[in-house]
C-alpha cells in the first residue's frame, strides 16, 4: 500500500466517480462556479472504520476503541467523545440501541412512552398523576390486571396483622428511627363478635397495647400507619413553579403522567 504524506486540501471525497453520490454538495451553498465546499470537508460514500472496530460493518460509520497504532485516548475505552449537541433521526423503531450501562447528568425529557424490561430503581422521588401496577391476569389467559395506588398527604408506611390473647402488637425494630412516633395510628377490626377494643398505650416505635373495655377476649385484625421521617413532608398544595413543585413538562400536558426525580 502506497503511503501518502500530509494532505492540505479543501475537501476529500471517497466514493464512485459519479458525483451524485457526494451528498455533501447538497448541504453546501453553491456558487456560480459550482458547489463551494467548506475547508476540511470529508465525504465518504462507503462504510468507514475508525479505531479498532471489528471487521464487521454494522453501520455506515464504524467506530471502535482503543485507537490504532500507538494512540490511546484519554479515556482508554472511549470510542466517541462529543462536545456539543447530538441529533438522531431514527429510521426504524430502534433508533438508539445501547448495550451496557449509561450515565446521564441532567434532566431527561421523554415525549412518548418509557418501557422498562427489568428492575428500575430511584434514590429520590417519582412524581406522576397516577401510579399503578399491571400484571398478567391470574385467572384469565390473554388478559391483564391493573390496580391503582392508594394515596394520601404524607409519605407513610404501614404494618398489618392479627392481634389476640395478650393484646400486644409488636412493631418492626426499624420503626424506632424511621417514623414519626407521634404520627402512629391504629385501626382495629374485631373478629367473630363485637369487642370494645381500644388502644391503651403505644410504646413508641416498639409496640402497641390493645385492651378490651368489657374485659373480654381480644381477637382482631389491625393496621398501624406512621409517617416516615427520613424524607421531607409532602407539600400538599402550592403554586406552580415554586421550589416544592416537582412536576416537569408543559402545563397543557398535565393530563398525562410526567416523572421527575429530585432530592427531598
Amino acid at each position: 500500500m502506497a503511503g501518502i504524506p500530509d494532505i492540505d486540501t479543501h475537501k476529500i471525497y471517497l466514493g464512485p466517480e459519479n458525483p451524485k453520490f457526494d451528498m455533501s454538495t447538497l448541504t453546501i451553498k453553491p456558487t456560480k462556479k459550482g458547489p463551494a465546499p467548506f475547508d476540511g470537508t470529508l465525504a465518504v460514500c462507503g462504510p468507514s472504520f475508525f479505531g479498532a472496530h471489528s471487521p464487521l460493518a454494522k453501520g455506515v460509520m464504524n467506530v471502535g476503541a482503543p485507537g490504532l497504532a500507538k494512540f490511546i485516548p484519554k479515556i482508554p475505552t472511549c470510542a466517541i467523545d462529543v462536545e456539543g449537541d447530538v441529533h438522531v433521526l431514527g429510521k426504524s423503531p430502534l433508533a438508539v440501541n445501547v448495550i451496557g450501562n449509561t450515565i446521564n447528568t441532567g434532566n431527561v425529557t421523554i415525549n412518548g412512552k418509557l418501557h422498562v424490561n427489568g428492575f428500575a430503581s430511584w434514590t429520590s422521588s417519582i412524581v406522576a398523576t397516577t401510579k399503578l401496577f399491571r400484571v398478567n391476569h391470574p385467572n384469565i389467559d390473554g388478559h391483564y390486571l391493573q390496580h391503582g395506588c392508594l394515596e394520601g398527604p404524607e409519605h407513610a408506611i404501614y404494618v398489618r396483622g392479627r392481634v389476640s390473647v395478650d393484646g400486644i402488637i409488636e412493631l418492626p425494630d426499624y420503626w424506632q428511627n424511621f417514623v414519626d412516633k407521634e404520627s402512629i395510628t391504629v385501626t382495629l377490626t374485631p373478629i367473630g363478635a363485637f369487642q370494645e377494643l381500644f388502644v391503651d398505650r403505644i410504646e413508641y416505635g416498639k409496640r402497641v397495647y390493645i385492651r378490651n373495655q368489657a374485659g373480654g377476649k381480644i381477637d382482631a385484625y389491625y393496621q398501624v400507619h406512621a409517617e416516615r421521617i427520613d424524607v421531607g413532608k409532602v407539600v400538599v398544595e402550592g403554586q406552580k413553579g415554586d421550589k416544592n413543585d416537582l412536576y416537569v413538562g408543559n402545563e397543557e400536558d398535565e393530563g398525562d403522567a410526567q416523572y421527575r426525580t429530585t432530592d427531598i
